[in-house]
């Protein structure tokens, strides 16, 4: 069924969603989303990457009506107790919390691990336990390592390079194990550099695209780790809450138990990226002329090259990404000129 057809039948049949990590970047975008069409939305987060002011932001965008459908549990999934009360009455789970990031991971491996796998573990737990219908989950692109093909296809994997890429890859395979032993119905999301609204541009740990918008509105200058051709599949979010919400919905059973990647199925290099931020902002009147980023060691754990194939995705999901690199970062500009201009 079309993305649109889906939203529509949304509407004419609400459903009760738990999004965990739901003041997060990813989490907050899925909520307002879930909210603008009519469903009730459950959020559970505990604050360590993600906002009061995102929330704060969705209230303001979807205005009293929508925000009434709504209940925030501050809480924390490595608490089983406060995953089973979050479940509770959810027809869909839509499990985004988690600590991000592959130098976190490399500084602090055994916070990753009890957020990403006993986390996770314990949501898998209570959302069975509580009978939850349908069980999305974050998987990253990390967890392809150093398989050397590309694009990436599902089924063909390397090993992690990174404690963070481990913690996705024990995900992915303890889905796998509830859905085998239990009958439990689950859909892994491989997400490939998401970028948009509400990502935090701060902090030793922020993503490539909101650190340099942020570092170039300031005057300052952007690094990039190695020479600059390092590549990567970057996806606006817009497609990110698409996947989520056909993952959620789809009725045909092939579609269900798998992992999708989820993209645009492009590549863009560290260079063209800061060239397209650079641009844009001098297009917007922001910036400076002629600036150039200045270049620094490889960074450890970093894979070298990163591309989607996204025709599973399309074919079970009906998956239709409905922003490329340019148009993603153009919407993704404005927001944060918006905001910190």
């Amino acid at each position: 069924m079309p993305y649109d057809d889906v939203l529509g039948a949304l509407h004419a049949s609400p459903r009760t969603w738990l999004v965990t990590g739901a003041a997060g970047f990813i989490g907050s975008n899925l909520v307002e989303t879930l909210l603008r069409h009519g469903q009730i939305v459950v959020g559970l987060d505990n604050f360590a990457t993600g906002f009061p002011h995102n929330l704060e932001d969705i209230h303001g965008q979807v205005g009293e009506e929508a925000w009434s459908r709504f209940t925030f549990h501050k809480d924390d999934i490595r608490d089983l107790e406060a995953c089973r009360r979050a479940c509770k009455g959810c027809n869909i789970v839509l499990q985004q919390a988690a600590l991000g990031s592959v130098p976190r991971s490399i500084g602090n491996p055994i916070a990753s691990h009890q957020a990403n796998v006993d986390g996770f573990l314990n949501m898998l737990v209570a959302a069975k336990d509580e009978g939850v219908d349908r069980f999305v989950f974050a998987s990253s692109s990390s967890v392809y390592g150093d398989h050397p093909d590309l694009p990436k296809v599902e089924e063909r994997i390397g090993r992690p390079l990174s404690p963070y890429a481990l913690t996705k890859a024990i995900g992915e395979q303890y889905a796998a194990v509830f859905a085998h032993t239990y009958g439990f119905k689950a859909v892994g999301l491989r997400y490939f550099n998401v970028f948009g609204r509400r990502q935090n541009p701060d902090g030793a740990y922020a993503a490539v695209i909101p650190k340099w918008i942020s570092t170039l509105l300031r005057g300052g200058d952007c690094q990039i780790n190695g020479d600059g051709e390092t590549s990567r599949d970057f996806c606006y979010i817009a497609n990110v809450v698409q996947a989520n919400i056909l993952a959620g919905t789809v009725q045909d059973e092939a579609a269900l138990n798998q992992i999708y990647n989820v993209s645009f199925g492009g590549r863009t290099t560290l260079k063209s990226l800061f060239a397209l931020i650079r641009d844009g902002l001098l297009q917007a009147g922001e910036g400076i002329q002629g600036q150039e980023p200045i270049y620094a060691p490889f960074r450890e754990g970093d894979v070298r090259h990163s591309q989607a194939d996204t025709s599973k995705i399309r074919s079970l999901l009906g998956y239709t990404p409905t922003h490329d690199i340019a148009s993603g970062l153009s919407e993704t500009l404005a927001w944060y000129i918006n905001r910190l201009a």
